[in-house]
């Protein structure tokens, strides 16, 4: 066996550890906030061409897309959402959310993971940052005056070492992966995702719709539609086990025929789905986006709420550039100023997911639901409020 080698990299003050769309932006941001290039590094365990060829579908907000243009890494391919609906299934009550009432040009957009990376990748080039690939990160060994990094070669298993001034955790995984944190719940629902198509397709309107098993999201994507379809476990395995046509009964009883009649669809993949999350920081280390929330995806706001965190702890560290080898107060003046956003969003999507993971339908909660939709609909403060969010988040 081919013995590992063991290296060291010059020193940085700002290593960012998940080189996905936060830890990028982050970076970008950074750097367009006058830290040098040469001072900021990233790793990540995939090549470039694994995350440039992922097709999963993301939902950016519009104070998403707002960041991402101040990373220089926008527009991308993407497909705009104008109206969002949001529904209820077998009970009265809806919500219409339009972009034309906001004045803003949408509420969002839906594009596929490797499309939202590769201006990043390319904003990161130009601007002389370094991404370090393909190396996970096997240990950090934190001292009074730098954090060490200890990495490793997925592939050959050669072992390389750095130190820092500030460790960024933007490498969350999915909740299946993940070890234990503060709040942690297991909400026994599977989403499904795949890509689909009808013969009446509504252009730019995202739907939301609550059904008796779990939200039901189709966001307008290229020709079609962007499935998520939250399910309990054994109805999730009955689902991916069924050909094409019984799959597409299935999920035009669930939905409905707003959008007319199924056509097509794609291979459909699925992960389990929980909240893990933890506001947490030391005096070098700090999360941020999935690595410190993962989210039920209802309302869509997982990655939303990590770029926030980016744009936020861009704004924090820049502040405090001239005295990066002490960041602790940089990183609780983050921690202070997300934990609104951060728990408010975590409450929400916690809410109605444990409505739907265990309320069964039918049930006086269940049909409040409805009644609370019709409301939103009707009271426009409410219907703000909740607008608000989705787009940009909690903002006091």
């Amino acid at each position: 066996m081919k013995p590992t080698t063991h290296a060291i990299i010059n020193d940085v003050d700002i290593a960012i550890c998940g080189a996905g769309p936060a830890g990028q932006a982050l970076a970008l941001l950074l750097h367009k906030q006058g830290i040098a290039a040469d001072r900021i590094a990233l790793f990540d365990g995939k090549t470039s061409a694994q995350a440039e060829q992922d097709a999963r579908s993301i939902a950016l907000s519009a104070g998403s897309q707002q960041i991402l243009e101040m990373a220089g890494s926008w527009p991308v391919k993407a497909t705009q959402i104008s109206e969002i609906h949001v529904s209820r299934r077998g009970h009265f009550g809806r919500s219409l959310i339009k972009a034309n009432d906001y004045a803003v040009p949408a509420l969002g957009y839906v594009a596929r993971y490797g499309d939202i990376i590769a201006p990043m990748q390319r904003e990161i080039a130009h601007a002389g940052i370094r991404i370090h690939r393909p190396l996970l990160v096997s240990s950090l060994d934190e001292a009074g005056d730098h954090v060490r990094l200890n990495l490793q070669h997925p592939v050959t298993g050669d072992n390389i070492s750095m130190s820092a001034n500030v460790v960024v955790q933007a490498e969350g995984g999915t909740f299946s992966d993940q070890s234990a944190r503060t709040h942690r719940h297991d909400y026994q629902q599977i989403a499904i995702i795949a890509h689909v198509t009808s013969d009446q397709p509504l252009l730019h309107r995202a739907f939301e719709r609550f059904t008796e098993q779990g939200p039901l999201a189709l966001l307008p994507q290229e020709d079609g539609y962007a499935l998520v379809w939250c399910v309990r476990p054994t109805v999730a395995e009955q689902l991916l086990a069924a050909d094409d046509l019984h799959f597409k009964q299935a999920l035009q009883q669930a939905f409905g025929n707003r959008i007319g009649q199924l056509q097509k669809v794609s291979e459909r993949v699925s992960y389990p789905l929980g909240l893990n999350a933890q506001a947490h920081a030391t005096a070098r280390t700090v999360s941020i986006g999935n690595a410190a929330q993962t989210l039920h995806p209802v309302a869509g706001q997982g990655l939303n709420l990590g770029l926030r965190d980016t744009f936020v702890l861009a704004r924090c560290l820049s502040r405090h550039a001239h005295q990066l080898d002490q960041p602790a107060a940089a990183l609780e003046q983050f921690i202070r100023q997300r934990q609104a956003d951060r728990n408010i969003t975590i409450r929400l999507t916690d809410t109605l997911a444990r409505i739907f993971a265990s309320t069964p339908d039918g049930s006086l909660t269940q049909s409040l639901l409805g009644l609370g939709l019709s409301v939103v609909d009707i009271y426009k403060p409410a219907r703000d409020v909740l607008a608000g969010h989705m787009m940009y988040g909690w903002r006091e």
